[in-house]
């Protein structure tokens, strides 16, 4: 038992360094299949039949079901998307226990199915104005089969509420050493994180750079490299999950190529559990900040600035 234990915790290990995601696949009530990284699911239950009802809260979110003597939201992920509410009093149905940046939540499905390994490379990112605004953020097959890869981080922006800004003691401390030469570069494929990242920054006064694909941010990292070896930009904010290429490849790609490996990185994740960040650290990320935590990033970004501005010595402003 503790062998096979070890042997599956190394099979989860390598798929961090070889930019492939294992999913769940699920059923939602329109019978289309959706996936989820295995990393964020805690546990899998049959829905109760008893909740607590959360007054004046979002349709979607059913109510309060009780995990290990914690309430958390259950939330009908189809009922969001605008299909027919689970009839979780009258059928089987099962909740997803997912841990979302230091949160956990219930995602009430009609059905789980399998566990699938797949490249990075093989998650599509769909393009096009029918996508702009919707929640779906990739899309993959299984043996010809559709699977949809929900923007999970939007949902719970629009359901729960997310804090995009941080304490007015370090908006003052930012305005104090912000200087023009300082540039952020930030990847992540969520339109939710991306406009969390840009709120934080544009509150500090910071220039920056936000992509949606790890290649690009190879690109303009590489580009970036002036004629002393040294870049532009003083820190990298990194997601995880990303079509092509996962932020775990990301992290290693970039510290293994000497010119770019002096960059600071911190891996900004909604895979908020220790493991995680673990790995990331063995990949060579030097900072590790949950998602929707503004003060923590801001707190990251002044200490790099200081660090970036006592190295070079004072210069105008």
């Amino acid at each position: 038992m503790q062998d096979q234990l070890f042997a599956e915790i190394d099979k989860r290990t390598q798929l961090a360094q070889s930019n492939e995601l294992e999913m769940l696949t699920f059923y939602l009530a329109d019978q289309q299949l959706y996936g989820l990284n295995v990393f964020k699911i805690i546990e899998i239950i049959e829905t109760p039949k008893e909740l607590s009802r959360i007054p004046h809260s979002h349709p979607a979110i059913k109510g309060e079901i009780d995990f290990r003597g914690h309430p958390i939201n259950l939330i009908d992920l189809g009922e969001y998307l605008g299909m027919a509410p689970v009839d979780y009093l009258h059928q089987v149905s099962y909740v997803l226990i997912c841990e979302y940046s230091t949160t956990t939540q219930g995602f009430l499905v009609v059905q789980p199915n399998i566990l699938i390994t797949k490249g990075w490379e093989e998650i599509i990112k769909p393009v096009g104005a029918l996508y702009e605004d919707s929640c779906l953020t990739a899309i993959t097959y299984h043996e010809g089969v559709p699977i949809q890869m929900l923007d999970v981080e939007k949902v719970l922006n629009e359901i729960v509420g997310i804090n995009i800004t941080i304490s007015q003691d370090l908006i003052e401390k930012s305005q104090s050493i912000v200087r023009k030469e300082h540039h952020i570069l930030a990847v992540d494929d969520s339109k939710a994180a991306c406009f969390l990242i840009r709120a934080v920054l544009n509150q500090m006064g910071i220039q920056h750079t936000v992509v949606d694909e790890a290649p690009k941010a190879l690109e303009i990292l590489e580009k970036s490299i002036d004629n002393s070896g040294k870049s532009s930009f003083t820190l990298v904010f990194t997601d995880l999950e990303m079509p092509i290429m996962d932020g775990f490849t990301f992290t290693r790609k970039l510290k293994q190529n000497p010119r770019l490996s002096h960059i600071y990185v911190a891996v900004n994740s909604s895979l908020s559990n220790k493991s995680n960040e673990e790995k990331a650290q063995q990949l060579g990320a030097d900072d590790f900040v949950p998602k929707f935590t503004p003060d923590n990033m801001a707190r990251i970004v002044i200490e790099q600035i200081e660090k970036s501005t006592r190295s070079a010595g004072p210069m105008e402003r």
